[in-house]
């Protein structure tokens, strides 16, 4: 995999230097990839070079407070309306007067959020894991030590993330979260001591995938990360009129722990996600864990390509 042939640029947008990875002449169109947690543009290596071979030009940004894009002032002030507010100002910035959108983990959010509000920008729109729900998800009837519930709480997972290394939280969260059980800690517990130190990492991540990762935190740390997703998760509003009009892609993985939510795999196959998008498909993977793209690179290509093509 050449990864030299990724450009890396920052764009001053809304006051803030934001890293860009981008690859691609674009001739067919413009492709943006936003990450999840605990991610930043790199994980989407796989996806960007195969777009841009296919005649996409590929964008990969650093959120704001991640990787090597700039801090927000006020970390705690943050919200999901500056992401999508940023990929309006990215798009402005580069010349690109539409993009079809890619979100992974809570990059899905911005992406549903800005074909909402932006849907004359938005070719379409392919998510992996997180499927469109205006009405939220139903998470407060997990337990006490169910992670979300824990990194919400301030300053507790400052604390669990401050025993150890910056790389050892990355390594700990991709080896819990590429299972298929909602990680949830019991009483006295934390929910990096689910983690077993000798456990190895998921047989498609490396080690050196986990030094590129690890090296970017240890810059950007967690403060932002934790805001976004996890604190304002909640503060979401939904929109006056939350109809998606544009193609849209859902992929899910059958082993992503996401799906074990309360209501999720029942709401996912049922036709409901279909009464808020006017054009969906969705695409289940037998094996897929919560990082599809990383683990089944080759499918997940498959099908983004299929629909880039069908749409373009």
């Amino acid at each position: 995999m050449d990864l030299g042939k990724i450009k890396h640029s920052h764009l001053l947008i809304r006051g803030l230097n934001l890293h860009i990875a981008q690859i691609g002449t674009g001739e067919l169109g413009t492709v943006v990839f936003l990450h999840g947690f605990p991610e930043i543009w790199y994980t989407w290596r796989h996806q960007m070079l195969a777009v841009a071979d296919a005649g996409f030009r590929a964008i990969a940004p650093d959120f704001r407070g991640y990787g090597l894009s700039d801090q927000p002032p006020e970390p705690e002030k943050g919200s999901f309306d500056d992401l999508v507010d940023d990929l309006l100002g990215i798009l402005d910035s580069l010349g690109a007067p539409k993009a079809f959108l890619v979100g992974k983990d809570f990059g899905a959010f911005p992406a549903y959020d800005f074909a909402v509000k932006h849907p004359d920008r938005v070719q379409g729109v392919v998510n992996l894991g997180v499927p469109y729900s205006p009405m939220g998800y139903n998470l407060e009837s997990l337990p006490e030590g169910f992670y979300i519930h824990r990194w919400r709480e301030p300053g507790r997972a400052e604390a669990d993330f401050g025993r150890i290394s910056a790389k050892t939280v990355v390594r700990n969260v991709y080896i819990l979260f590429s299972k298929s059980e909602i990680p949830i800690a019991a009483e006295g517990q934390e929910i990096m001591d689910l983690a077993d130190p000798s456990a190895p990492l998921p047989p498609w991540f490396t080690e050196e995938d986990l030094e590129v990762y690890g090296g970017l935190y240890e810059k950007s740390g967690f403060r932002f990360p934790l805001q976004i997703p996890y604190r304002k998760l909640f503060e979401r509003l939904p929109a006056v009129d939350p109809m998606i009009c544009r193609p849209t892609l859902l992929i899910m993985g059958e082993k992503d722990y996401v799906i074990k939510f309360p209501g999720m795999e029942e709401y996912v196959r049922s036709d409901l996600p279909k009464s808020f998008v006017t054009d969906l498909e969705i695409k289940f993977l037998p094996e897929g864990s919560h990082f599809i793209h990383e683990q089944h690179p080759a499918e997940v290509n498959d099908l983004l390509l299929g629909f880039l093509q069908r749409h373009t």
